[in-house]
């Protein structure tokens, strides 16, 4: 039988459309307990590689005969090898080029929706690390918010749209991702934005990101507004896109709501992220649609593999927005908190500027799961 390569664009279009699949994760199970790759329709088989080395025979009856099959390890090598034994054994199979690695990387833009006049809002999901990051464009420029560190994606994607980047904007220092803002800045000439509050140790120029602040797109002049939202940072800055997009940074998620530990401050932060959340975000209209920087869980994904809800809607079903006892918020947001993103604190000094590691260091930096949100 066959062995075939599969890029983590292909895994991704089975979880955007919501097909079957089975997958053999060759990792060790704490790896594979950890993080993994998710679906609505995936079935699972956990085996370490080493416990694989005398053959597959023993596992050939729990790997389903009606599914496509994908094996997947760390880097890619021990998947090629366990995927060769399977097909020897008699299966069709496949294996995740590049491994947990690739999908790690991996941006898939979708299209949020129009803005006014012909523009467009799109969502680039990084469905291994749960980022979201957002390009904004109308009248032939854009504006980036939230860029991840694969800057050509987004200047790729601007070429392909015949669109200026003129403004990259990132909502605060981020923890848990290595920022690609100033890196398009510098490639582009964009304006870089960073909130002022965040960007005390910062070593690199920017423009202060402050409250109330707006820049326009195209002729046509959509707007891109700036709100002061703290909470996950002491900067934290929200934006409202055209009147009916608020994206909310690491503030406020669809099944969850901000952490406000990263900096060793959740104690000072707590009560302005209890501010933004029942109070700032209540005086907006409901019908604006959420757009977060980052998901938790697959289910927060929609049908068309965005991440997207109606404010209102959120108001109504957000346990972390319904909590009426301010002790007990507190307590929920300070105590017993999952564990911290990897290399966290070592991906805020790079963010600072402070220090430049190499591409494969960066790669093990973000390796994991999102851990910003507290559910």
């Amino acid at each position: 039988m066959t062995v075939t390569a599969w890029t983590a664009a292909q895994v991704a279009r089975k979880v955007i459309e919501n097909k079957e699949l089975f997958i053999l994760d060759v990792r060790n199970t704490d790896a594979f307990d950890d993080w993994k790759i998710e679906g609505h329709q995936f079935e699972y088989l956990n085996i370490p590689y080493f416990d694989l080395l005398d053959g597959v025979e023993e596992i050939l009856p729990k790997i389903s005969k009606d599914k496509e099959v994908l094996v997947v390890c760390a880097k890619e090598g021990s998947s090629i090898m366990i995927a060769e034994m399977l097909s020897d054994a008699g299966l069709t199979v496949a294996y995740l080029q590049g491994g947990m690695k690739s999908w790690s990387m991996y941006l898939e833009p979708i299209k949020v929706g129009d803005l006014k006049d012909g523009g467009e809002l799109y969502q680039f999901v990084r469905l291994g690390k749960g980022c979201l990051s957002y390009m904004a464009i109308n009248g032939g420029e854009a504006a980036i918010i939230d860029a991840v560190r694969f800057t050509d994606v987004f200047t790729n994607f601007a070429k392909e749209k015949g669109v200026e980047i003129k403004h990259v904007f990132d909502t605060h220092l981020h923890a848990d991702h290595i920022s690609g803002g100033r890196h398009i800045s510098a490639a582009t000439g964009a304006t870089y934005y960073l909130p002022p509050k965040d960007a005390k140790e910062v070593v690199f120029d920017y423009t202060p990101l402050t409250d109330g602040l707006t820049v326009h797109l195209g002729a046509s002049q959509i707007e891109v507004g700036a709100l002061y939202s703290p909470g996950h940072t002491i900067g934290s800055t929200s934006f409202v896109i055209d009147s009916k997009y608020l994206l909310t940074g690491d503030i406020l998620f669809i099944d969850s709501i901000g952490r406000p530990d990263l900096a060793g401050l959740a104690e000072d932060w707590v009560g302005d992220l209890r501010e933004t959340l029942y109070k700032r975000y209540r005086t907006l209209a409901e019908d604006l649609i959420v757009l977060p920087a980052h998901f938790m869980i697959i289910e927060e994904l929609n049908e068309d593999g965005t991440v997207a809800k109606r404010l209102g809607d959120l108001f109504a079903e957000n346990h972390g927005l319904n909590v009426e006892d301010e002790a007990v918020f507190r307590s929920m947001v300070t105590d017993n908190l999952p564990p911290q993103p990897n290399a966290y604190q070592e991906i805020r000094i790079v963010n600072m500027g402070k220090v430049t590691p190499s591409d494969e260091e960066q790669t093990e930096m973000e390796i994991g799961p999102n851990r910003c949100a507290v559910r």
